[in-house]
């Protein structure tokens, strides 16, 4: 991070702004399976990619509002790698600081170890010659056979074993990244049914440990791929009350399918083993799922405490859908088109500043490590307040700051730091 960044961000502090970010949906085609989102091959719907103007309108756009922060995601956008690294250096030349992309690892797979190298280094040589700060890889479960049947492409995890290191080697250390789902920890969790226990304590007791369990597998397999950094997406669906406060999803990522819909004491259940078992693996790869935001969302579910700070979407983050080109506060938030990026009107927003309707990790996580320097800026007696009511929720967001700095703040273009100095830091 330049010196000239620091100073420009200081300044969008002071005028009550976030480092911005846009998210932009390139395309909905997709080659894989995966039973949690619309988006899979075999869906029927019409498809739709973005055009290059459109692309290079939006771009434009986020750099003139003052983003820092630009993701290509899909569908799957590494089917369209040439027009996918065209994106990413005009992304670069509109002074996008932090430019990201993801896939669901498709050219990992394959039995002819020859052409899966070639394929891979290929991949690897065109975005090594790009601006592209972070790549991320799906994986949907610590079951490697569950997330090859999910996604429809057997032999990839092997595949990522064996030929990770190319990218390693022209510098780029990419992220494995989880969407938590019932198959996370493969039949473990997947066979997971209230009816089998004699009462809802029971079952949810149950619930928390083979989850526990599952997301410690889940660490311990990315380590074990070669992964230097790891994220998890939450659950990426709209619950019928969601749906009645007005969220519909324009992000086809979402489903409604069983497979990525939690109850309320389940989400809450969730979400307190992953804090807890996070800590055990700080030391051994750059995890990017903050503990306060976690502990904010399990608060949320337990409790119904609104202790996390309401998401920026529609303010400083914007998604950007396929269909259209159009922008929309977030992937959740389908009724309210904002039109495209660079017609937008910022003065049109006062009535989305407290939303916490979602648990869209892209927008909800920045929201909330970003909400207490907001406060120290513009109210600082809130956030005194809120120091001295919520102790612990702010212990955690100070280890939080404490260990993104010592990762480097994931910067996907450096390997990591040693153990020890993350360590000592978190």
């Amino acid at each position: 991070m330049t010196v000239k960044t620091v100073i420009k961000q200081m300044r969008d502090l002071r005028y009550n702004k976030t480092p911005g970010q846009v998210v932009i949906q390139y395309t909905d085609h997709c080659n894989a399976l995966c039973p949690q989102c619309g988006m899979r091959k075999t869906s029927r719907f019409q498809r739709h990619t973005l055009s290059r103007t459109q692309v290079r309108h939006t771009l434009r756009a986020a750099a003139e509002r003052g983003a820092y922060v630009v993701s290509f995601t899909g569908g799957e956008p590494l089917l369209f790698l040439d027009e996918l690294t065209d994106h990413i250096r005009y992304a670069g030349k509109m002074g996008l600081e932090y430019i990201r992309t993801g896939t669901n690892g498709f050219f990992f797979a394959g039995k002819n170890q020859g052409r899966l190298t070639a394929r891979v280094e290929r991949v690897a040589d065109a975005l090594a010659a790009t601006p592209l700060r972070n790549l991320w890889v799906s994986l949907d479960s610590s079951d490697p056979g569950t997330h090859e049947k999910m996604r429809g492409f057997p032999g990839l995890v092997e595949g990522i074993a064996k030929n990770l290191h190319h990218f390693h080697n022209r510098g780029i250390y990419p992220a494995a990244n989880m969407g938590i789902n019932r198959n996370t920890g493969g039949e473990a969790t997947r066979n997971l049914v209230p009816s089998a226990f004699s009462n809802q304590s029971e079952y949810l007791e149950a619930f928390y440990h083979a989850y526990h369990q599952a997301f410690s597998r889940f660490f311990d397999l990315v380590i074990s791929l070669g992964f230097t950094m790891v994220n998890l997406c939450y659950p990426m669906s709209i619950t019928e009350d969601e749906h009645n406060q007005g969220l519909e999803a324009v992000y086809a990522a979402t489903a409604q399918e069983d497979i990525v819909r939690f109850s309320r004491k389940e989400k809450a259940v969730l979400f307190k083993a992953l804090l807890e078992v996070i800590p055990a693996y700080r030391e051994q790869i750059r995890l990017f799922s903050p503990r306060s935001s976690l502990y904010a969302l399990f608060r949320h579910y337990a409790d119904r405490a609104d202790v996390s700070y309401p998401c920026r979407g529609g303010l400083d983050y914007f998604f950007i859908d396929a269909k259209d080109g159009h922008a929309y506060p977030c992937g959740y938030r389908g009724t309210e088109s904002l039109g495209p990026l660079w017609d937008l009107k910022t003065e049109t927003f006062d009535d989305i500043k407290a939303c916490r309707l979602c648990d869209w990790e892209c927008f909800r996580d920045p929201s909330h490590l970003l909400g207490p320097v907001l406060d120290l800026w513009h109210n600082p007696l809130k956030l005194m307040r809120t120091i001295k009511e919520e102790r612990y929720a702010s212990s955690l967001w100070l280890e939080d700051l404490r260990y993104y700095k010592a990762c480097g703040f994931f910067n996907g273009r450096k390997g990591p730091r040693s153990i020890k100095k993350i360590s000592k830091a978190a």
